[in-house]
């Protein structure tokens, strides 16, 4: 009877830890990010990586912060990725204060929000 309790407390435990990494997988990934002045301004580009399956789960927003935690701009994505993953969009006319050197990129999926992975880049000034 003991092994049998075991056994079925193991199998839990595995069906749960394999759960949660499944679920904790589908976040979207930022693979890359560029940046680039032109003029006062600053162009963006940020690559994705996401389980998209369709319009009920895709990646579908990345934005640029500062350090300090302020939104700086966004790029929402306006419809799954399907069949192009990883995938790289741009965004342009982006207003960086001077005092920075370095900005933060996160990204959001429809169904966990946003990642708990952002990438931290530095501005090349």
């Amino acid at each position: 009877m003991y092994f049998r309790k075991m056994w079925m407390y193991c199998a839990l435990l595995s069906a749960a830890l394999v759960i949660s990494t499944s679920t904790h997988a589908d976040e979207v990934e930022i693979v890359d990010a560029t940046a680039r002045q032109a003029g006062d301004t600053w162009s963006f580009s940020v690559t994705l990586k996401h389980g998209d399956t369709g319009w009920d789960h895709y990646a579908d927003l990345w934005q640029v912060y500062s350090p300090g935690g302020d939104l700086l701009g966004e790029r929402v994505l306006h419809h799954p990725h399907v069949e192009e993953q990883p995938f790289t969009r741009s965004l342009s006319g982006v207003s960086i204060p001077d005092d920075l050197d370095e900005v933060i990129i996160r990204a959001r999926d429809s169904v966990h929000g946003v990642s708990g992975q952002e990438l931290r880049i530095t501005l090349p000034r």
